[in-house]
């Protein structure tokens, strides 16, 4: 199976399809790629904003028409529309921006957030914002972890040698000492 291909070919359609829900590790796997050089890094954050924008737009819009049915039918995620609701209160712009970042949030935060009397202009705004922050983070994330990943394999290139005869003397006196053990014991 050639990978590099089948990521160059599937890795856009895919990435957006991943983001629409939550997308964090599609994401940094895209990144990671973007750095291999199979995908390119600002098609990825382009393609990761207006899919987690879409998303989050989505939710919002479900939870402005049917949010109180589907809460209902979902008693783990009505336990968390009290926290929301709190964090609103509070930090009304901010919540929207930083609820894609918050773990467990990310498709309950606009659903509640549209149970709210926010206007919806404000929401999409602020989500346009919070979505264009995340695409730029996590996919930047994940080209930097290719860069660092590369540089220690590139060092490690150097030093295997020792590595492996470090490995293999270890080895060595593990077998010996358990042999040594074996025959102490009655």
């Amino acid at each position: 199976m050639d990978w590099p291909a089948l990521i160059q070919t599937h890795g856009y359609w895919l990435l957006a399809v991943g983001c629409l829900l939550e997308g964090e590790t599609l994401l940094l796997l895209a990144g990671f790629a973007a750095h291999r050089g199979h995908l390119n890094l600002a098609t990825v954050m382009a393609v990761a904003a207006l899919a987690g924008f879409t998303g989050d737009q989505a939710f919002f819009w479900l939870g402005r028409r049917h949010g109180t049915v589907l809460l209902a039918r979902w008693p783990a995620a009505a336990a968390r529309v009290a926290r929301v609701h709190a964090l609103m209160q509070r930090w009304r712009d901010a919540v929207i921006v930083l609820v894609r970042f918050a773990y467990g949030l990310r498709t309950v935060g606009p659903m509640v957030i549209g149970m709210s009397p926010i206007a919806a202009w404000r929401f999409a705004l602020f989500n346009a914002i919070g979505a264009l922050l995340w695409a730029l983070l996590v996919g930047g994330a994940g080209w930097l972890f290719g860069h660092a990943a590369e540089l220690a394999l590139r060092q490690m290139r150097a030093y295997q040698g020792g590595l492996l005869l470090a490995l293999a003397v270890a080895a060595a006196a593990w077998w010996l000492w358990r042999r040594r053990r074996a025959r102490s014991q009655p």
